[in-house]
């Protein structure tokens, strides 16, 4: 039936998205699964973004912890479907990123795809992103071929815009090869800031956000970090947009109201968006919403009010549920790894050529 699995496991470390598709003419999104990420393997990865003690078994620890919880999930959904393991051609594992650096010619997911090609007894493919940069790319954004062959019918200039911990957009327009970039924080600094000050994980539909004011003087700090300055090829990480980031500009400033702080964050995240996509597209026609911060309504509101000339909706306008958008890619790319189809895009990564993507492990 040619199924895949995606396992997709982003920077706001807030669980596991799993995601099961047929891979035909069309592509089809069969069923799914979210596991929450345990506490305690949230403060591990978190741990690991910056150096510290012990830090490789640290990291191997973790990774084994990650893929045996991945694998609890895929075995899960496989009982709930009445499927077995070798109804699957493979499941294509994002891993967890620990370190984005491309600038440095590394990048770091962790994951055990051995570890769990062996749990599962279904090929996994992994280790999606060192090759491009091998290759002289930035390893990131992957999506774009992704949300070029699922929208590319559409026949408009569209923008394809995924919010998780941070964002990024895939550009697609006739007769032009796909484009996308990373914009900068998405919900990264936002849930941080209100973890921080209220215990909350995110702020649910950005009502927190909402409640408070943009202080221009902060904004444009914040927004005259190098990283804005640049057109793409782009990335980052929380190598660069973290709370000490925000403390940092913070010190330098007067006091604000902790709400007035993360409507700030909040228009920090739409304006590098739509600034970014005003650079990169003109007359965009439409702008399709996925991840995270399609749900959040305050944001949302916020890019229609910054773009009045294109419809901004969720990609759920178009069949596609926001939530597994990037589980439904990682799926997606363990197919063209297995089919030898070259899935990075050097119009959104500047890799020297087009590149096979993925490390394969046998059941």
């Amino acid at each position: 039936m040619a199924l895949y699995l995606g396992v997709m496991s982003g920077t706001s470390l807030d669980g596991l998205d799993i995601a099961l598709i047929e891979q035909r003419e069309q592509l089809r999104l069969l069923a799914t699964h979210y596991i929450p990420m345990p506490t305690d393997l949230r403060q591990q990865l978190l741990g690991l973004c910056a150096s510290g003690p012990d830090e490789i078994a640290r990291a191997a620890l973790a990774e084994n912890q990650w893929a045996t919880l991945a694998a609890e999930g895929i075995n899960y959904l496989l009982r709930e479907q009445g499927l077995q393991p070798d109804a699957i051609d493979a499941i294509g594992s994002h891993g967890q990123t620990i370190r984005h650096e491309p600038a440095r010619g590394f990048t770091v997911q962790i994951g055990n795809p051995a570890l769990l090609a062996e749990l599962t007894g279904i090929c996994v493919v992994g280790d999606f992103r060192r090759r491009d940069v091998a290759a002289g790319g930035q390893g990131a954004p992957l999506v774009p071929a992704f949300h070029e062959a699922l929208f590319g019918h559409l026949g408009q200039r569209l923008a394809i815009l995924n919010v998780g911990g941070f964002s990024n957009l895939s550009l697609i327009e006739k007769d032009k090869p796909v484009h996308g970039f990373d914009c900068g924080p998405g919900n990264v600094l936002l849930d941080a800031w209100i973890e921080r000050k209220r215990g909350q994980v995110f702020d649910a539909d950005g009502a927190w956000a909402a409640s408070g004011a943009v202080q221009p003087d902060l904004l444009h700090a914040l927004l005259s970090d190098p990283f804005f300055a640049g057109s793409g090829p782009k990335s980052t990480g929380r190598e660069v947009f973290n709370l000490p980031w925000l403390d940092g500009h913070l010190a330098q400033l007067p006091s604000y109201r902790d709400e007035d702080v993360q409507a700030t964050l909040l228009e920090l995240t739409a304006r590098s968006i739509i600034d970014s996509l005003g650079q990169a597209q003109q007359g965009t026609e439409a702008l399709l919403v996925c991840g995270g911060g399609a749900r959040n309504g305050a944001l949302m509101a916020r890019l229609a009010q910054l773009l009045p000339g294109a419809q901004v909706s969720s990609t759920a306008a178009h069949g596609v549920d926001p939530d597994w958008v990037e589980a439904m890619a990682f799926a997606w790319l363990a197919h063209c790894c297995l089919a030898r189809i070259p899935a990075n895009r050097p119009s959104v990564t500047a890799a020297r050529g087009l590149r096979v993507l993925g490390a394969i492990y046998s059941a």
